[in-house]
């Protein structure tokens, strides 16, 4: 405005009307509004799809994954086991089996609810023992006393520990163990009571969202605090490219930072306690939202409100939308304004012009960010 006038001599009207033109082409509305109205277009298309998710930045960050670890029990399956083999090795098969049923009672997990379920219909009524000194045991299962002696509810690998696993016990982990039967063991201080074998189901929904996922190129991998054989089993039953048993929850994170170095982008699903470390080390971490305990809720930054798996890859899909929108976007606004500047120094450009530059790429970004908010598929 001021230089052609004051240096050059020339028209101030003239120059005074183009600088208010370059003024409101200059405004940054539409590329400023682009982001956030694109980025909230999607976090709501994913809520009404069932998937809430904790912030925008997780929404963008779904389109870069490239490896899903995935917990087993609750997530993969149903988390709904039914007993389904009792081996006794010590004793009566009813006192091992009232023993595993009132330390199950006090715990929350649901190989524990199948075995306080199948005492319910063995027993006839019979009332359940009390227990004292109830203590979880982090990836192993539960003890505490009962009549004043110890007692424990757990997997091979607590009983590997306490040093009492026979001959006899290992034969008949392995048996149910190569059957794909999750396996626990009551047993005191000194010996194995029973084994007790427990089937879980997967769900409908497992194979058809391994097999999506798959085809959006991510890798995926089953981490479980059950045993080898099972671990594997299932995985080979739903499509998953590798499995891993017995592990901890320290083990689960450990994958998972194994995963974040091999793949840069990694998330977690799962529904436990003991899914918790993992699910905060992941770069995305996902709870079932229905199943899923209080803590794997809180820790993780996506919620699937169904517990159906399909809706990671919808996640994805959606994610990967959203990236393109807003790629739109910005090139719009970005291409409109940079049109109608060029416009604006050769004096082809009027002021009514420049406010369609900069309202009407403004209602253009939003328009196209809504457009998220249709069905998602």
């Amino acid at each position: 405005m001021l230089f052609p006038p004051l240096v050059l001599g020339l028209p101030w009207m003239v120059w005074i009307y183009k600088a208010l033109v370059l003024l409101v082409i200059a405004c940054p509305c539409a590329l400023v509004v682009s982001t956030p109205v694109t980025v909230v277009s999607g976090l709501a298309a994913a809520a009404k799809a069932g998937i809430l998710i904790k912030g925008g930045i997780y929404l963008e960050e779904g389109r870069k994954l490239k490896s899903l670890a995935l917990d087993k029990t609750g997530t993969i399956t149903q988390g709904k086991p039914l007993v389904t083999d009792v081996s006794v090795l010590s004793g009566e098969k009813g006192r091992a089996l009232q023993l595993a049923a009132a330390l199950a009672g006090r715990s929350d997990h649901p190989v524990s609810g199948a075995v306080s379920a199948f005492w319910k219909i063995e027993s006839s009524g019979e009332s359940i023992l009390q227990v004292s000194n109830v203590a979880a045991i982090i990836g192993r299962g539960v003890k505490g006393e009962i009549g004043g002696q110890q007692y424990y509810l757990g997997n091979h690998r607590l009983v590997e520990e306490l040093k009492i696993c026979t001959p006899d016990t290992e034969t008949a982990l392995g048996k149910l163990e190569a059957d794909g039967k999750t396996v626990v063991i009551i047993c005191n201080d000194k010996t194995p009571l029973a084994v007790i074998g427990v089937a879980d189901t997967v769900r409908e929904t497992s194979r058809q969202a391994i097999q999506e996922l798959h085809e959006l190129g991510i890798h995926t991998i089953m981490l479980t605090g059950d045993n080898e054989l099972t671990a594997k089993a299932i995985a080979k039953n739903v499509g998953i490219d590798d499995a891993r048993g017995n592990l901890l929850p320290e083990d689960k994170l450990a994958a998972v930072t194994e995963e974040l170095s091999r793949f840069g982008t990694v998330g977690m699903v799962g529904d436990g306690i003991n899914d918790a470390p993992a699910l905060a080390k992941a770069s995305i971490g996902f709870a079932m939202g229905a199943a899923g305990t209080d803590t794997a809720l809180e820790t993780a930054d996506v919620a699937l409100m169904d517990d159906d798996l399909r809706k990671i890859p919808q996640f994805v899909r959606l994610s990967r939308r959203t990236a393109a929108i807003l790629k739109q976007n910005i090139a719009l606004a970005l291409g409109i304004k940079l049109a109608f500047l060029v416009m604006a120094v050769m004096g082809l450009a009027t002021l009514w012009m420049a406010v369609f530059a900069d309202m009407g790429a403004s209602l253009l970004v939003v328009f196209n960010g809504l457009r998220l908010v249709r069905k998602v598929k």
